[in-house]
């Protein structure tokens, strides 16, 4: 009979793992390289946007859907970056647990100090996001702050490991310190750059430097020859040290005027691994620094 109890005890061994890992849905590379970061083999990450896709223009799909179903925590960038898919991944998932308000509804912009708030807002401003300037992953401070709530709200959902979560969190923070005394070297203040969409606000505010123009007359819609034709004058004239664009949105208009103003097009990765070598947040932002940096020492004829 013993035999028989052992034998019984250790088939449901075999067929129990020890324990289950808690599984994140994020809807954004960046995201999900935090996710991993501070969760690492106590989670798994299904990131629902691909690294070269358009966030702002991103429909739900069937897949996605699945991941919410299945998610323990969903994790999304707010700010409405992603109001054209998150509510339909929720409503149809059918999962208590991501719902608003559960524990596991992890707004990311909840922790951030968010740039251009607008109290009113009309369509005739174009894609203008009211709650403020979603773009904040490209802050080391506000990716700070959101690691900080992501331990939490990790730590809140899986207590036997809270510890793990919170040892994960200071690796994070001594990484993010070393690195920021590498970037701390890299001298932007008082640069000038015009911009295809307000992707670098935040970029721009931590390390000094200005964005005086865009190539979009309005968020999110296609400028004008009038708009072009006046900007590219201002261009001549004031010569900015470059035009910030990424390779999804805005390359084609950004090189066009390049090629009419001597200004050169700085094509910066636009999130974790949308370009080689930007395989977490630390190498995204060593690369995204890395080409500003470079591009300092071009003065345009």
């Amino acid at each position: 009979m013993r035999k028989i109890l052992i034998a019984i005890f250790l088939s449901l061994a075999l067929a129990c793992p020890a324990f289950a890992e808690l599984n994140v849905a994020a809807t954004l590379p960046w995201i999900g390289s935090l996710a991993m970061e501070i969760g690492k083999d106590k989670i798994t990450v299904a990131t629902l946007v691909k690294p070269n896709q358009d966030p702002h223009i991103i429909e739900a799909r069937p897949g996605m859907i699945l991941a919410g179903r299945k998610a323990g925590i969903i994790m999304y960038n707010g700010l409405d970056l992603e109001i054209g898919y998150l509510p339909l991944i929720l409503e149809s998932a059918r999962n208590p647990k991501i719902m608003p308000g559960a524990p596991g509804n992890f707004d990311c912009s909840r922790f951030v100090k968010v740039l251009e708030k607008n109290t009113a807002v009309d369509r005739s401003m174009g894609d203008v996001h009211p709650l403020g300037n979603p773009h904040y992953h490209f802050s080391p401070a506000n990716v700070l702050l959101v690691a900080e709530g992501m331990s939490n709200a990790l730590a809140a959902l899986d207590r036997p490991n809270e510890g793990f979560y919170m040892e994960n969190l200071r690796n994070f923070t001594e990484r993010l310190k070393e690195r920021q005394k590498k970037w701390s070297a890299i001298s932007l203040k008082g640069k000038k750059f015009v911009a295809y969409h307000k992707l670098f606000e935040y970029l721009a505010s931590g390390f000094g430097f200005q964005i005086t123009n865009y190539v979009e007359q309005k968020p999110g819609i296609p400028p004008s020859a009038a708009h072009i034709e006046g900007l590219i004058e201002d261009m001549k004239a004031n010569k900015p040290d470059g035009i910030l664009t990424t390779a999804f949105y805005g390359k084609k208009e950004a090189e066009s005027i390049s090629s009419k103003t001597g200004i050169k097009v700085i094509v910066l990765p636009a999130d974790v691994g949308s370009e080689k070598g930007t395989g977490d947040w630390f190498a995204f932002m060593d690369q995204v620094l890395a080409i500003v940096n470079a591009s300092v020492d071009y003065h345009p004829q």
